[in-house]
C-alpha cells in the first residue's frame, strides 16, 4: 500500500495520518469549506476539498471521495470512525474501483450492522444474547405480547440504530405502546430503516467492551476489556482499561466470545464487541458489535502496547498478524477523558468559536490525541470534542491521580469545555470506589 485517502476529519484524521506516515504510506486529506484550516489538511502530503459544510455534502459524499482517491492514485481508504465506517455500501463501492477499505469487508459490515441479523449471528457462534424478540417485531400488538411474556422493563432498539439513537425503555404496556411509534419513527428518520426488536432490560449494569483483530487469513485475537459505563444519553465520557469490575474468569469468557463473534462473520481489521455486564448477576450479554476503530482505541494502545491503527493498514495490505492471544499483555490502567466544546454548567450545551489560548498537558503516563491549536475555529456542524485525554499508570488509583494533575494543566480559552466536570468526576468518591452503573450520571449530580 503506498497511499492511502482518509474520509475523515478532526482528531482520528490526524491519528490516522501520523501512523501512515511512520509506515512511509503518502496521506491524502479531504475537508469540507468549513474545515479548509483544519489540522488534518496540513499535516497530510495532500489535502481536497470534497464539499460544502454540512456532513450530507462532504464527508459523506461517496463520489466526491471516490475521486479524489481515484484521481490521485490511492490504493486504500481509512474511513475513521463515524461518517462512512460502517457504511456496507461505501465499502462495497471501495471494492468495486479497486481500492481497499482499511477495514471489514461490506458482507461484515452488513452482517453486524443490522441488530437483529447481528443477534441470529451471535446465537449461532455461541456469544451469549439477551433475551428478547426472534427477530424485528411485527407489530406494536406483537411487542405487548412479548413483554407480558417476559416481564417488564423491556428495550426497543432500532435495527439499524447506533450511538444512543432509536433506543427506549418502556415500563408497563402505556409505555410500551406509546413508545414503539415514537421509535419507529425515530429509527426510519435517522437510519432510513424503521424495523425494531425488542430485549428485556437489564436495570443495573456495567457497558464493556473488547477490541479485536483479524486478519485476511483467518487469524482473531482479542486485546482486552475498556469499560464505557460512564455515559450522559447513552454518550461515553469516559472510558478505562482494564475495566475494574471483571474477574479473571469472566474477562477471559468474554475475550473468548468476541473472538468468537468476529470468527462467525469472517471479520478483517480492528472491532470492538461490546456487552452488557449484568451487575446483579455477573452474566454478560452481547449487546452490538463496532465494525471501526473506536474512539476510546487509546486506552487499548496504552495497557498492551499495540498500535491498532497501524495494525488495521498492515492488515487491510495483507500482513498476517504476527501477534498470538498469549503474546497480548495487560500492563497498568489507562483512562480516556473525552474533552468537548460543552459548558457543563447548562446541561452540555455545544460551545463552539475560536480558541484563544490552548495549552496541552505533558509528563509521564499522559497522551493527548486533538487536531486543535491556538486560534482553530470549532465549528458548529460536527462532533464537538476538542480533545482526548488519556492517562497510563500502573494502577487505577495512580491513573485517576495523573488524570486530575493533567486536567488542572489543561489550558482551552475562547470556548467551554468539559474540563470542570471531568475534574469533578474525577474527585467523587462514588467514581473512584467503582460502584456504580450506566445510571451513576442519572442519579449523581457531578457539578453543583
Amino acid at each position: 500500500m503506498k497511499k492511502v485517502l482518509v474520509a475523515n476529519r478532526g482528531e482520528i484524521a490526524v491519528r490516522i495520518i501520523r501512523a501512515l506516515k511512520e509506515l512511509n504510506i503518502q496521506s491524502v486529506a479531504v475537508y469540507s469549506e468549513a474545515d479548509r484550516d483544519a489540522l488534518h489538511t496540513q499535516i497530510a502530503d495532500e489535502a481536497y476539498c470534497i464539499g460544502p459544510k454540512q456532513s450530507k455534502d462532504s464527508y459523506l459524499n461517496i463520489p466526491n471521495i471516490l475521486m479524489i482517491a481515484s484521481s490521485t492514485g490511492c490504493d486504500g481508504i481509512h474511513p475513521g470512525y463515524g461518517f462512512l465506517a460502517e457504511n456496507a455500501n461505501f465499502a462495497e463501492m471501495c471494492e468495486a474501483c479497486q481500492i481497499k477499505f482499511i477495514g471489514p469487508s461490506h458482507y461484515s459490515i452488513s452482517k453486524m450492522g443490522i441488530k437483529d441479523v447481528a443477534k441470529k449471528e451471535m446465537i449461532k457462534a455461541d456469544v451469549p444474547v439477551v433475551p428478547g424478540s426472534d427477530g424485528l417485531l411485527e407489530s406494536v400488538e406483537d411487542a405487548l405480547t412479548l413483554a407480558n411474556h417476559m416481564g417488564y422493563p423491556v428495550i426497543l432498539k432500532a435495527t439499524a440504530g447506533g450511538g444512543g439513537k432509536g433506543i427506549r425503555v418502556a415500563r408497563n404496556d402505556e409505555e410500551l405502546r406509546n413508545g414503539y411509534m415514537m421509535t419507529e419513527q425515530e429509527a426510519a428518520t435517522a437510519f432510513g430503516n424503521p424495523g425494531l426488536y425488542l430485549e428485556k432490560f437489564i436495570e443495573e449494569f456495567r457497558h464493556v467492551e473488547i477490541q479485536i483483530l483479524a486478519d485476511q487469513y483467518g487469524n482473531v485475537i482479542h486485546l482486552g476489556e475498556r469499560d464505557c459505563t460512564i455515559q450522559r444519553r447513552m454518550q461515553k465520557l469516559v472510558e478505562e482499561s482494564p475495566s475494574p469490575i471483571l474477574d479473571d474468569t469472566t474477562r477471559t469468557a468474554m475475550g473468548q466470545a468476541a473472538v468468537r463473534a468476529a470468527e462467525a462473520v469472517n471479520y478483517e481489521g480492528a472491532g470492538t464487541v461490546e456487552f452488557i455486564y449484568d451487575l446483579a448477576t455477573k452474566a454478560f450479554y452481547f449487546m452490538e458489535m463496532n465494525t471501526r476503530i473506536q474512539v476510546e482505541h487509546p486506552v487499548t494502545e496504552m495497557v498492551t502496547g499495540i498500535d491498532l491503527v497501524k495494525w488495521q493498514i498492515k492488515i487491510a495490505a495483507g500482513e498476517r498478524l504476527t501477534i498470538q492471544q498469549d503474546d497480548v499483555k495487560m500492563s497498568g490502567h489507562a483512562i480516556e477523558l473525552r474533552i468537548n466544546a460543552e459548558n457543563p454548567y447548562k446541561n452540555f450545551m455545544p460551545s463552539p468559536g475560536q480558541i484563544t489560548q490552548y495549552v496541552v498537558p505533558g509528563g509521564y503516563g499522559v497522551r493527548i490525541d486533538s487536531a486543535c491549536y491556538t486560534n482553530y475555529k470549532i465549528p458548529p456542524f460536527y462532533d464537538s470534542m476538542v480533545a482526548k485525554l488519556i492517562v497510563h499508570q500502573p494502577t487505577r488509583a495512580e491513573a485517576i491521580e495523573c488524570a486530575k494533575r493533567a486536567l488542572d494543566e489543561f489550558v482551552v480559552t475562547g470556548v467551554d469545555t468539559t474540563i470542570p466536570f471531568h475534574l469533578a468526576l474525577m474527585e467523587n468518591d462514588i467514581f473512584k470506589s467503582n460502584k456504580y452503573s450506566t445510571k451513576f450520571l442519572e442519579q449523581n449530580e457531578i457539578l453543583s
